[in-house]
């Protein structure tokens, strides 16, 4: 402590996580998931670095894969940010752009998902939904809705 004295503090380290915003053509893929214990949320491919020594763009590909049954012809690492406090994690943003369905869904036992593709516009405004979990991006979502710079940003770095 800043006394010179100790005391045990708590700390968790969570399995870093990838997130991935991809499209078809000028359509965002949205996921309507259920999870055990859940309600039905609305988020988009997403999911836990649980395979040993996978690197973040093998297990963002491996999402977009199991939960869609997508692949894209262009997929890029956009942003990372490193959580701090109490539980600390590392969530990987990936851009998944040209998708295209290749085979079925292979979800976990605990996973009900559906997928549909929406609007830009229809994305931006799923900030406002209490069932959405998209907490990660929504601060994208409202900067974007809020200045058109970055409107126009988002969308070009979405769709190209």
């Amino acid at each position: 402590m800043f006394d010179g004295s100790f005391q045990t503090f708590e700390r968790v380290k969570r399995e870093d996580t990838v997130i991935v915003i991809a499209s078809v053509k000028n359509k965002i893929v949205m996921l309507k998931q259920k999870q055990p214990g859940s309600n039905w949320f609305y988020c988009t491919p997403s999911g836990r670095m649980d395979v040993p020594g996978e690197k973040p763009l093998a297990a963002a590909k491996r999402e977009l894969l199991e939960e869609t049954g997508m692949q894209a012809k262009k997929f890029f690492l956009w942003k990372k940010h490193e959580t701090s406090g109490k539980v600390t994690s590392t969530i990987y943003f990936f851009i998944a752009r040209d998708c295209e369905k290749v085979t079925a869904q292979k979800l976990d036992v605990g996973e009900k998902i559906k997928v549909s593709l929406i609007s830009f516009e229809e994305y931006l405004k799923l900030a406002d939904n209490p069932q959405s979990h998209m907490w990660e991006t929504i601060i994208d979502s409202l900067k974007a809705r809020l200045d058109k710079k970055y409107k126009n940003y988002l969308k070009k770095v979405i769709f190209g």
